[in-house]
């Protein structure tokens, strides 16, 4: 039943995803724009972990953060093995804040060859996804990047991802692809031509009943996936803000009618561990509304 009802809220109800999901390699940088002093934890060890869920936690128990704007976040396997308020993470973010919870299961990228980036192996991915189906996840996210219009290599990273993709399906989870485009590429414009053509390939190679998630750098051009947003093999696309701020990432958003936003740094942009609670309420509120309102085009 809450898969059914899952699934519908993320189809139809206007909405972002909150991306919550940064590892051990992009963790530090999250913790020191947060305010965390780097004496205040071993980078890699527990006691990092052990911040950036407290940073997390005051996130998803802020009055600001709820199902009424948010349609679901994506967290890492740490914080979905942990709990809030007493509750195991997924299981809070649903039954107290109406939130979908989806979970990163890539092990982080390859070394670049022929301009593009790869997932690593994933060898105990089955396991993970049980570990995620009984935890009461909804979906997955898995990030491989493209730096240049190599047409061989966009080929490789698009069927990697399907590949993984039905994996996580046949475990009865919906699986987010995320191609992710450099936005410092020069030859961004290409890849983009490219990378929507392989996509538009692959999708009517879904099984009947099949149906994927798509999460895509804002592209160059407005409106520039519709066809995969129109695709009855698509369930939604998000879009992830690359690195750009969230002023700039939500003016490029609203030019992109039936995408919504997975922002993850433009999210917590301002945020601080200083704060009071009052004005990390505040803060946060700001943010999710101007997220929101710039995924209702």
């Amino acid at each position: 039943m809450a898969f059914q009802q899952q699934l519908e809220k993320v189809r139809s109800t206007d909405g972002f995803l909150a991306a919550l999901d940064q590892s051990g390699g992009s963790t530090p940088k999250a913790l020191k724009l947060y305010g965390f002093p780097e004496n205040a934890y071993v980078p890699g060890e527990e006691s990092m972990f052990d911040c950036v869920h407290e940073m997390r936690t005051r996130i998803m128990t802020s009055p600001s953060f709820g199902g009424d704007r948010i349609l679901g976040a994506i967290l890492f396997e740490n914080t979905m093995d942990r709990q809030v308020n007493g509750m195991p993470t997924s299981k809070y973010l649903w039954e107290t804040k109406n939130v979908v919870p989806f979970l990163k299961v890539d092990k982080g990228l390859a070394g670049e060859e022929k301009g593009v980036q790869l997932m690593k192996p994933m060898p105990d991915l089955d396991d993970l996804l049980k570990r995620a189906s009984t935890a009461g996840v909804f979906g997955t996210k898995m990030r491989s990047v493209i730096k240049h219009a190599n047409a061989e290599g966009i080929a490789r990273i698009v069927e990697q991802q399907f590949d993984v993709g039905k994996q996580i399906l046949a475990a009865g989870l919906i699986p987010i692809l995320e191609p992710e485009v450099d936005i410092h590429s020069t030859s961004k414009a290409q890849i983009e031509k490219i990378l929507k053509q392989s996509i538009l390939d692959h999708m009517y190679k879904l099984d009947e009943g099949e149906v994927i998630m798509l999460k895509l750098t804002l592209p160059c051009v407005p409106d520039y996936y519709k066809e995969l947003i129109d695709h009855p093999k698509c369930l939604r696309i998000v879009a992830l803000s690359g690195g750009y701020s969230r002023d700039h990432a939500n003016d490029l958003l609203a030019k992109q009618h039936g995408m919504v936003a997975s922002f993850s740094r433009a999210l917590t942009e301002g945020l601080t561990h200083q704060m009071t609670e009052d004005q990390f309420n505040y803060i946060l509120d700001e943010s999710i509304g101007s997220i929101f309102e710039a995924s209702k085009t």
